[in-house]
């Protein structure tokens, strides 16, 4: 029986929300996978990424973070060193799968109506480019498969600050490239459009998307084929 342990950041202020959404995720992920056994954890729940560890067999680790960095890259690896499961298949993170695309895609569509411009809001990060880049591949991919005449990135954390370039807009589909609705989906964002005057569509994050569980279940199904 494959094992599988989806973990996201989470929100140490108030992490048990958070941690209720990745074990939903988990179960509607499970229920794809019905030989498998897949559990949810966030790094923010203090023992949650332990305890779901213990209750498994060397799972793939499946990461709902929109970009490769510090998290994926240092943090996580060594907390499951420290847990004592060094050396777990990590897959790529949720934001950086090819499939995201066609999500992003739809439901940007669906919202569209009368718009012609997309906002894409973003974490973005002072330190490191990766968060950045990952948004803007995106947008450039979203170019391809989408109506829109233009497609605009702002950010959290980074210049272009969103409450900026959703200004210039005035309107439009802002749609979070965010995993989870914590803490810059459930403030910063809002805070933003509002200083804006934005008075276009606010979709939720990418990672509430109902699609979201099949894509989960197709990498992780494709990662375990590969280590056959």
């Amino acid at each position: 029986m494959p094992d599988a342990l989806i973990v996201a950041h989470g929100s140490p202020a108030d992490p048990d929300p958070q941690e209720d959404r990745l074990h939903a995720l988990a179960a509607n992920v499970g229920a794809l996978l019905p030989d498998w056994r897949v559990q949810g954890a966030t790094l923010a729940a203090e023992g949650a990424l332990e305890a779901a560890l213990d209750a498994l067999e060397r799972p793939l680790i499946y990461p709902f973070f929109m970009a490769e960095g510090w998290f994926t890259g240092t943090n996580l690896p060594r907390r499951l060193k420290s847990a004592g499961y060094e050396g777990l298949t990590q897959l790529r993170p949720f934001g950086t799968d090819p499939a995201l695309i066609d999500l992003m895609a739809a439901a940007a569509t669906r919202a569209m109506g009368d718009e012609t411009t997309l906002l894409i809001a973003a974490h973005g990060s002072k330190i490191s480019r990766t968060s950045g880049d990952t948004t803007y591949a995106m947008a450039d991919a979203l170019a391809a498969r989408t109506a829109f005449t233009t497609i605009k990135c702002g950010f959290v954390e980074e210049a272009p600050f969103l409450a900026d370039v959703a200004t210039d807009m005035g309107r439009g589909v802002c749609l979070p490239f965010f995993a989870l609705r914590a803490g810059h989906v459930l403030g910063d964002i809002p805070d933003a459009l509002e200083q804006a005057a934005f008075t276009g569509a606010h979709l939720p994050p990418i990672g509430e998307d109902a699609g979201v569980p099949a894509l989960i279940a197709a990498a992780l199904q494709r990662q375990n084929l590969s280590e056959r």
